[in-house]
């Protein structure tokens, strides 16, 4: 049982990551822990770590 739903999941996710599309349409902007606006490039890959702490 645990076997098919795996591969039905596997299925759905193939499903709708072929539907997405490849880039964003507008730029991705986080704010970092200063308030400034960062924004990532859209014509390469990045890797951004999120890190939260609560005080």
């Amino acid at each position: 049982m645990k076997k098919k739903f795996m591969f039905l999941l596997a299925i759905v996710l193939l499903v709708l990551t072929a539907c997405g599309k490849d880039q964003a349409q507008e730029p991705i902007t986080l704010k970092d822990q200063s308030g400034n606006e960062v924004a990532f490039p859209q014509d390469k890959p990045s890797v951004f770590f999120f890190i939260t702490t609560y005080t």
